[in-house]
């Protein structure tokens, strides 16, 4: 739900919001989402009173009726974990910053979110893909470079699209095979990628970017039709038009880093190693690719093994 004139006004949450992004820096859909989630509830809630007023009001049983509403709406269960949290991190900051006491969301119990096993391309999909979006390149189109580049960045070193999208020239070392990425909450991490993300990111920039610079250009490193930084929606556009020229089964972005962090478990790296990569807080986090890969080893052994 878009955020009321009311709300956006709120002294209090304006303030929350500062917090979220210079205190926690976060990134700004991320606070787009928490200010959004608190919109909701505001207008859920408010009887009339102005919207500060409503959030001091509130006890945890207005909270409780507010995602058993969403419950009984058919809302997702990963929405309403991320709404729970995001009303459980605005009470706790209220209640530091001696605004809210005592905090209502205190006792809120958080909503688990649905466990889903994230889709996955096998490597001989991934291979096709990315000879399709090599081949497609060979007309010397600035755009196919482009995608090449994205598809073959993707995979390699599994960065999600906005930290894609992101990227500067300066942040790619073609000489060392290493990319620095700006993740979520402003941390950087540097992630290594193989001779084939070189090639297509070496011909993108010697042969692609230049013919797309303009006026508008500044550094970063994947361009739009129009010289300007490329956005995440181009990239999205860009992976499902490979995936038909491919002939193959569609796949979002974000599935390239699935899959990425799938195949580096099956090569053999260590839960650590890929949390580094994939730059995750939490180890947790990490942990769910390894369901992807004993769920393909049970299926390999149901049809392998004689007593299966």
């Amino acid at each position: 739900m878009p955020i009321t004139e009311d709300v956006a006004s709120s002294e209090l949450l304006a303030r929350f919001e500062r917090h979220l992004v210079h205190q926690r820096g976060l990134a700004a859909n991320t606070v787009r989402a928490y200010l959004g989630d608190l919109s909701h509830l505001v207008n859920f809630s408010c009887g009339g009173d102005g919207v500060d007023e409503t959030l001091r009001s509130l006890t945890i049983a207005d909270l409780r009726a507010w995602l058993a509403a969403m419950s009984t709406g058919g809302l997702s269960r990963t929405t309403l974990a991320r709404r729970g949290a995001s009303v459980r991190a605005f009470y706790a900051w209220a209640e530091d910053a001696e605004e809210i006491t005592p905090n209502p969301a205190a006792r809120l119990a958080s909503a688990r979110p649905a466990s889903t096993i994230p889709t996955v391309m096998s490597p001989a999909d991934v291979i096709t893909l990315l000879h399709a979006a090599q081949t497609r390149a060979d007309d010397g189109n600035p755009l196919h470079l482009r995608d090449w580049a994205a598809a073959e960045m993707l995979y390699a070193t599994g960065m999600r699209v906005g930290e894609l999208a992101g990227t500067n020239v300066g942040d790619v070392d073609l000489d060392d095979h290493l990319v620095r990425v700006m993740g979520k909450g402003s941390k950087e991490r540097v992630v290594p990628f193989g001779v084939p993300a070189a090639l297509a990111a070496n011909a993108w920039l010697e042969v692609g970017r230049p013919q797309l610079v303009s006026e508008v250009t500044d550094s970063a490193f994947l361009l739009g039709r129009r010289g300007h930084r490329v956005d995440q929606r181009q990239i999205r556009e860009s992976i499902h038009q490979l995936c038909a020229f491919a002939e193959i089964g569609d796949i979002a972005p974000h599935g390239l880093r699935h899959t990425a962090a799938t195949h580096l478990l099956h090569g053999g790296s260590d839960l650590r190693s890929v949390q580094e990569v994939l730059g995750h807080a939490s180890l947790t986090t990490t942990q769910r690719y390894t369901h992807v890969s004993a769920e393909r080893l049970r299926a390999t052994y149901q049809l392998a093994h004689p007593r299966a």
